[in-house]
């Protein structure tokens, strides 16, 4: 206990005295903001994108491409393989009695950006099912488009980014213009996408198979009937993936590379920060020599010292992290931004808040612990004579 009342003596002189201490003090404060918010901001698309993604998946869906295909885009599926498969048991059925299952296209269109710049996004050929199997899909402005039409919806995040995307514009395909009639909000990776009839956009685009086959499950435990049906079946090739599980790994696949790019540059300047801990504190432990060696003398432990030290170096550096961490949330958390072909609202979560301040602690730690060992480590009689 004697020990704890030390510490917390020192440590209240110490923050006592940090107003003749203010600018060389606000080098830790500011670094650890700037470092924290860059990383935060960087972590945010990350953020972003694994969420989107995962709100793209549903546990109570299943997905089939073919057995090779990474993608929905590298999978081919014919008419013959599509009938076995929406007959395949596992799957729910509709009011009609009909299996709720979805053949869809799926491929890359340019598009313009609302800067000029050129780009991407994806043009997905949805069934007379798909409300049925995706009941997340609803019609925010104008109407859906009508099955053996040349017409499109696209998604809200696809016309507030991209050019040329609001009702009555024309969205270009090879065999000529396809009319836009309404506006769509799923709440997924859809939003950024542009949608129509698949058995329309088939010969349009001169393709004679379909890329994947969406199903609403029968239950939950539906997927390993599913699964055992269409996988023991000779006559096709394919894998069968709960939807939600086929979204999470396509969020890991989209979002890790950004993730260590952002750990990347994060460290760069969490180094930098860390060196001005160092310098300020190793500063601050030298001009306070006389203080340190008359508690010392008056019979302050070595060991209050060193924790005061250390503790006044970690309250600057999470406070400049939750500056930081509030600048990058007021900037940054529900933009809307795009990465590839992907539409996502930038997120500054609470998860990564307590991330910034786990950075700032370890800076704190590091930067704090040299300088704390030498306040409490130097002689006290040398001290004295020093000042």
């Amino acid at each position: 206990m004697n020990i704890l009342r030390q510490t917390a003596a020192i440590t209240a002189l110490n923050f006592r005295n940090l107003t003749q201490r203010f600018w060389p003090s606000m080098v830790i404060v500011v670094g650890l903001a700037a470092a924290i918010a860059v990383l935060l901001s960087m972590m945010s698309v990350t953020q972003g994108i694994r969420q989107v993604y995962i709100n793209s998946g549903d546990r109570m869906r299943a997905i089939i491409v073919t057995a090779t295909a990474d993608g929905e885009g590298d999978s081919a599926i014919t008419r013959d393989q599509a009938a076995l498969i929406t007959d395949a048991p596992g799957i729910a059925k509709g009011a009609d009695g009909k299996p709720l299952a979805d053949r869809g296209l799926n491929m890359g269109i340019p598009v313009l950006r609302k800067d000029g710049s050129k780009g991407y996004t994806t043009m997905r050929g949805y069934g007379p099912m798909a409300q049925q199997v995706r009941p997340e899909f609803h019609i925010i402005a104008g109407r859906m488009f009508r099955f053996g039409q040349r017409e499109m919806v696209v998604g809200e995040g696809a016309r507030f980014l991209f050019q040329n995307m609001n009702i009555g514009d024309d969205v270009i395909l090879p065999g000529g213009p396809w009319k836009i009639v309404g506006i769509f909000k799923a709440g997924d990776i859809t939003d950024g996408q542009v949608v129509g009839d698949t058995e329309t956009m088939m010969p349009a685009l001169h393709k004679t198979a379909y890329n994947s086959i969406l199903v609403r499950l029968a239950s939950y435990g539906s997927l390993d009937t599913l699964k055992r049906a269409l996988t023991t079946n000779p006559a096709l090739s394919v894998k069968v993936e709960r939807h939600s599980d086929w979204y999470n790994r396509a969020a890991g696949n989209n979002s890790n590379f950004l993730a260590k790019l952002a750990y990347a540059i994060g460290a760069i300047l969490a180094i930098g920060a860390l060196f001005g801990c160092l310098n300020t504190m190793y500063s601050a432990v030298s001009s306070r020599g006389r203080e340190i060696a008359t508690l010392r003398a008056l019979g302050f432990s070595a060991i209050p010292v060193m924790v005061s030290v250390i503790l006044e170096t970690l309250v600057l550096s999470i406070g400049g992290a939750l500056i930081g961490a509030a600048a990058a949330f007021l900037l940054y958390n529900g933009k809307q931004d795009f990465f590839g072909t992907n539409v996502f609202h930038l997120t500054v979560s609470p998860g990564l808040v307590a991330l910034g301040i786990i950075w700032a602690a370890v800076v704190a730690l590091l930067g704090g612990l040299p300088p704390s060992i030498r306040a409490a480590r130097r002689p006290v009689v040398d001290a004295l004579r020093a000042t």
